[in-house]
C-alpha cells in the first residue's frame, strides 16, 4: 500500500511504517540573503527593468567570470537570440548545433530565419569536434572566406557545456577560426566550470567563445526565477545586445528607435534574487563536488549503472549527475525505471530527446548521429539539488540500485 503527498512517502513494511520525504531532481537553494534583497528592492518600488540589482548582479557575475562586461536578461533563451542577432545570423544562413541538449538551444536559430545543422555528441555528452571536423572539410566548401553548405554561409555554432561538462574547446576554436565561424557558447547549464589545463587553462565555460549565455533557471546551479545573462569578447557586443535586450531605445523620453528590439531586459526583482545567489555560488559549487564524490563512492561496484564522469583538465560546476543504465543487464525502459523511482518519492528524468527527431526539425540536416542516438536511450539524471543531505543521497543510491538490480534479474 502507497499513500503520496506532496512531500512525504509512506511505505508499509510489516508492521513498521516509514516515512520518505519527496526529493526532487534539482531545486533552488535559498538560505541567503534572498529574502533581504527582494524586500529591499520592493521597498524601494524599483521592482520592474531598471534598478540597482542588476547593475550589481551584472558587476558581481562578470567579476566572478573575469570577463569586461555582461547583460543580463529574461532567459538564457534570450541570451542566446540576442549572441546570433548580435553576430549577424539572418536568413539563407547556417548554424552548427548540437541534437543532444534542450531543444532552447536550437530555436533561437529559427527566430532569425536561419537554418540549424545538428552534430553528434562525443563521450562527454558535448558536441563531437571530429565529426564537426569531418562536417567542415567533407561536406563544406570554403570560398571568399566563408565556409558554404551548399549555397548558404556558416555562419556560427552553437555549443552546449552539458550537465556542466565542458565541450572540447580547444578543437571547436581552432575548426572555427580557420572557417571564420562566429562561436557562441551556451553555457546555461555550467557557470562556474572552467579549464585547469590547456590553452584555456582558468578560462570559465562561456567566456572563451565569441559569445557566452547562461541561464538562472529554478533548477540552474543559481536561479533568479527565470532570468539569463550574456557575454562577448567585444564589450561593444555587450553594450549592443543590452540596447536590444531593452527594445532598442536611442532616446528614452521621445521613444526613438533605430534598430528591432525585444523586452528580454531582467527585472531588479529577480537581480536582487541574482545579487544573495551569487555570493553563494562559490559554496553550491562546493557542495556539488561533495555530493557527486558521495554518489561515485556509492555506485562505484554497481553492476546495472555507472556514474559519468567529467572531463579531465576541467573543474565541473557538476550541476547535474548522470547515470548511464548497462543497456546489457537492464532491458526496462527507462520511463519503467523513472516510474518506478518515482514511487520510491524519488524524481528522477531521462535526457532530452534528441532535437533532430523532433517534429519541427525533422527536416533539417543532422550529420553522422551516432552516440547521441545511443546515449538519449541509457542516460538517467539523478537529484543533484545543493541542499540534498547524506541521508538523502545514500537513500536514492540504495534506491536506485534496488530497483535496478530487481529489473535485471526480470
Amino acid at each position: 500500500m502507497q499513500i503520496i503527498s506532496d512531500i512525504k512517502l509512506i511505505m508499509w513494511s510489516g508492521d513498521e511504517v516509514k516515512m520518505k520525504k519527496y526529493i526532487p531532481l534539482s531545486v533552488p537553494n535559498m538560505s541567503g540573503n534572498e529574502k533581504k534583497y527582494v524586500l529591499d528592492a520592493i521597498e524601494k518600488t524599483w521592482v520592474s527593468t531598471g534598478g540597482a540589482y542588476i547593475t550589481e548582479f551584472e558587476s558581481k557575475l562578470a567579476a566572478f567570470l573575469e570577463t569586461g562586461s555582461v547583460a543580463a536578461c529574461q532567459s538564457g533563451t534570450a541570451a542566446l537570440h540576442l549572441a546570433l542577432q548580435d553576430c549577424g545570423v539572418q536568413r539563407g544562413d547556417v548554424v552548427i548545433v548540437p541534437t543532444l541538449t534542450f531543444i532552447a538551444a536550437v530555436n533561437p536559430v529559427v527566430y532569425q530565419a536561419a537554418e540549424p545543422v545538428f552534430m553528434d555528441c562525443d563521450d562527454s555528452l558535448c558536441m563531437d569536434s571530429e565529426k564537426l571536423r569531418e562536417f567542415c572539410e567533407k561536406e563544406c566548401e570554403y570560398q571568399d572566406g566563408k565556409l558554404r553548405y551548399g549555397r548558404k554561409h556558416v555562419k556560427a555554432l552553437v555549443v552546449v557545456h552539458v550537465f556542466g561538462n565542458m565541450a572540447d574547446m580547444e578543437a571547436i576554436m581552432d575548426i572555427a577560426d580557420k572557417y571564420h565561424i562566429k562561436v557562441i557558447e551556451d553555457a546555461t547549464e555550467a557557470l562556474g566550470s572552467y579549464y585547469t589545463q590547456g590553452r584555456y587553462r582558468g578560462m570559465y565555460a562561456g567566456t572563451i567563445g565569441d559569445y557566452g549565455a547562461y541561464s538562472f533557471n529554478g533548477n540552474k546551479i543559481i536561479t533568479t526565477g527565470g532570468g539569463g545573462a550574456v557575454t562577448a569578447k567585444d564589450p561593444e557586443a555587450v553594450k549592443h545586445m543590452r540596447y536590444l535586450s531593452t527594445q532598442a531605445k536611442d532616446d528614452p523620453h521621445y521613444y526613438i528607435h533605430h534598430e528591432i528590439g525585444y523586452n528580454y531586459r531582467m527585472t531588479n526583482v529577480q537581480a536582487a534574487l541574482g545579487v544573495a545567489q551569487m555570493e553563494q555560488l562559490p559554496g553550491f559549487i562546493e557542495k556539488k563536488q561533495v555530493n557527486y564524490d558521495l554518489y561515485q563512492k556509492l555506485f562505484s561496484d554497481c553492476g546495472e549503472c555507472r556514474l559519468l564522469s567529467f572531463k579531465e583538465g576541467t573543474n565541473s560546476n557538476k550541476w547535474f549527475y548522470s547515470l548511464q543504465i548497462n543497456d546489457k543487464k537492464i532491458h526496462a525502459s527507462m520511463k519503467e525505471i523513472i516510474e518506478k523511482l518515482e514511487n520510491s518519492n524519488i524524481q528522477t528524468r531521462a535526457v532530452w530527446g534528441l532535437i533532430h527527431q523532433q517534429r519541427p526539425y525533422q527536416e533539417a540536416s543532422a550529420y553522422r548521429i551516432v552516440r547521441a542516438i545511443y546515449y538519449s536511450k541509457c542516460i538517467l539524471n539523478i537529484p543533484a539539488s545543493t541542499n540534498l543531505t547524506k541521508e538523502d543521497i545514500v537513500y536514492v543510491a540504495d534506491e536506485i540500485r534496488r530497483i535496478l538490480k530487481g529489473l535485471a534479474n526480470e
